[in-house]
């Protein structure tokens, strides 16, 4: 701003600083709400692997891919625990990046606080001094113009004599004032670059720290693609003749069939056996 008093355009930096620590601050809080969700979401998996039924009672070669699916399932759940702690380990780094620019800054801040208000002290007292000094000059123009009465010439010197050392304090005020105008637009300058370079940095960071965290997402996809591979290689292996021929050697009661069953006649038999225990008649002739 030509206003050298103004502090608009550092103002509005300090502003859209103040917005990238903010901005900082959403995506720490981003990651550390979805840490809360995969931490659940893993203790709830390795609760379900572990106390819900699945399939208990099935044999051989399914009921191995059954173990297998569990524990793989218990083996996810556990990568999304890890997977929360290392979203809570990145925001403790985002978190520990927006605070050492913070306290960088301030320094910076407290500078320009100190200078801008040694500025506007500076240009106030210039001013006033100034002021002073036009007063004085307007008083001797009205004296002089009353020179001709004698009574005058007293007050006209004195007057006169004020503003001379009027003057020279304006003089004065105002090379203060330049040397502080001079040292407040380096400072100024300082601050500026200082703070572009900050947010380079908080640029740079941000993007490398989401470009991480999709990275780490996209890792974590393919260890479970990797766990569920395992799932997909052990039915594989399962072979429904193999468990059908282990469930009937598991199970078997014999290797023989029961005799096929023959007709016995019990009547004939009976019959017979009566006749040879009872005497033939014989005839009798005449």
């Amino acid at each position: 701003s030509t206003d050298l008093t103004s502090t608009v355009g550092y103002d509005s930096i300090i502003q859209h600083l103040n917005d990238g620590r903010k901005n900082c601050k959403e995506f720490e809080d981003f990651l550390k709400e979805r840490a809360i969700i995969e931490e659940k979401y893993g203790k709830e998996l390795i609760n379900l692997s572990k106390k819900k039924p699945c399939g208990q009672t099935e044999l051989n070669t399914l009921k191995r891919s059954l173990d297998v699916f569990k524990q793989q399932i218990d083996n996810v759940g556990q990568g999304h625990i890890q997977l929360a702690q290392t979203l809570r380990e990145e925001a403790k780094k985002m978190e520990d990046f927006r605070e050492k620019q913070k306290l960088h800054r301030k320094k910076i801040e407290l500078i320009m606080e100190a200078i801008h208000k040694n500025r506007n002290l500076q240009y106030k007292k210039t001013m006033e001094v100034k002021q002073t000094c036009c007063s004085f000059l307007l008083a001797l123009l009205y004296l002089s113009s009353l020179s001709h009465f004698w009574q005058l010439f007293l007050k006209l010197a004195q007057t006169k004599s004020a503003l001379e050392d009027s003057d020279r304090s304006y003089q004065q005020s105002v090379t203060t004032l330049e040397k502080i105008r001079e040292e407040w637009q380096k400072e100024h300058i300082k601050a500026c670059e200082f703070f572009e370079t900050q947010e380079c940095e908080r640029i740079n960071y941000f993007r490398n720290a989401l470009w991480l965290h999709v990275n780490q997402l996209s890792q974590d996809c393919v260890q479970n693609d990797e766990k569920y591979e395992e799932i997909r290689k052990s039915l594989e292996m399962c072979s429904i003749e193999k468990d059908i021929d282990f469930y009937v050697n598991l199970r078997k009661t014999g290797s023989l069939a029961p005799a096929p069953v023959v007709y016995e006649n019990y009547y004939n038999t009976q019959r017979n056996a009566t006749a040879v225990r009872s005497p033939v008649p014989v005839a009798i002739s005449r």
